[in-house]
């Protein structure tokens, strides 16, 4: 597990730079936008964007990893197609070529022939990453990788990551939308009791150096596993103040809810795994989602993260089920192994119930608590 939690981090420091390449290069980034349609569209946006970072990084880490891990190549799941349509009606595969040169090739077909740019991009696929990190070392965890599966979410908060900006203020330390928002998730878990094991959030766009205008990255990581609880974040103190983290769109009847809970400290951001890493951080208490707009790509490594750090991420509808019925003590988290049934598309792996990811347990109590004595229903 060392080795493969140090294959991951190294894959998850070059899709940052991929993603930061992406970005900073404005006549790159304008080739790099095709919309989704049909089953792959999220309905939660009227516009839902895939780009060629998000496919390119997705490729990047099942290449890297699988190369390393051959018994995984097969178990490595993300949430892009790697069919790319050019702006000449080509549909390109996106993969890794055995060489810079022919990456080169390829992404070429797919920028509409752009070759500069498509060079740019191989020479960021096929670097090499060294890590320079001694609280690896210091990580002996068994796991047998032929019992585990992966998740990626290459970038997460997509529309923010096209739209966004570098320059947003946070609020009490939560940025509400921006780059910052935008990650690389990548989550580990149990092929047949699907618990998230491992996982990893990575900040491409954490800190921007001036003047060059450049953008450093920062990971996180955690393992939760057969009572082995390891992370590079510490457990966040106990805020003085409850809070609570939503999307902007949540429900209006959701939010009312809350209030007697969290009062006017409701807080607000874009990206499910952003809002995640906020409770990771202990920037809020909860994020509570009422709606089945994450996927099992979103949640599985900040799920793991949290897990490690003592608290883990509950399905709502299900959890609220259990609760209601007296049965508190194990309430039913989210899991990453079956898909949905009768689901279409994405649909396949949503978490349809909502969510409730939090650390302590005494503030999914809280949650649980004041959702359960609503009027409404969740």
């Amino acid at each position: 597990m060392t080795a493969l939690l140090k294959s991951l981090l190294a894959a998850s420091e070059k899709a940052a730079s991929i993603a930061q390449v992406c970005r900073q290069e404005e006549a790159l980034f304008s080739l790099l936008i095709e919309e989704k349609r049909g089953a792959d569209k999220n309905k939660k946006f009227l516009q839902d964007f895939k780009t060629l970072a998000d496919v390119l990084i997705q490729e990047v880490i099942k290449h890297d990893v699988g190369e390393k891990f051959p018994e995984l190549q097969d178990h490595i799941r993300g949430e892009e197609s790697n069919k790319f349509e050019n702006g000449l009606g080509e549909t390109v595969v996106v993969q890794v070529c055995p060489t810079q040169q022919e990456t080169a090739a390829l992404l070429g077909k797919v920028l509409n022939r752009k070759q500069a740019a498509a060079e740019l991009l191989a020479a960021a696929i096929h670097q090499e990453v060294v890590l320079l990190d001694p609280a690896l070392d210091n990580v002996a965890v068994t796991i047998s990788t032929e019992s585990v599966a992966v998740w990626i979410d290459p970038i997460d908060s997509t529309n923010q990551y096209i739209r966004g900006h570098g320059n947003v203020m946070p609020v009490d330390g939560i940025y509400p939308s921006g780059l910052r928002s935008a990650l690389v998730l990548i989550g580990v878990y149990n092929r047949h009791s699907g618990e998230p094991i491992l996982g990893i959030i990575n900040e491409p766009f954490f800190q921007e150096e001036l003047p060059a205008h450049r953008w450093q990255s920062k990971y996180h990581w955690g393992i939760s596993y057969e009572g082995i609880h390891l992370s590079s974040l510490n457990r966040p103190m106990l805020q003085a103040s409850p809070c609570v983290v939503l999307s902007s769109n949540e429900k209006v009847m959701l939010r009312k809810a809350l209030a007697p809970l969290y009062g006017e400290r409701l807080f607000f951001a874009s990206g499910a795994g952003y809002k995640m890493l906020c409770v990771a951080l202990g920037l809020a208490d909860a994020y509570v989602l009422s709606e089945g707009s994450t996927f099992k790509w979103d949640s599985c490594g900040p799920h793991a993260i949290l897990r490690a750090l003592g608290g883990g991420i509950v399905d709502l509808s299900e959890a609220l089920k259990a609760w209601r019925a007296g049965q508190r003590k194990l309430l039913p988290e989210l899991t990453y192994n079956k898909p949905v049934e009768g689901a279409v598309g994405a649909d396949h792996w949503a978490n349809q119930g909502g969510l409730v990811a939090y650390v302590y347990r005494e503030h999914l109590e809280a949650v649980m608590a004041t959702l359960a004595a609503a009027a409404d229903t969740f």
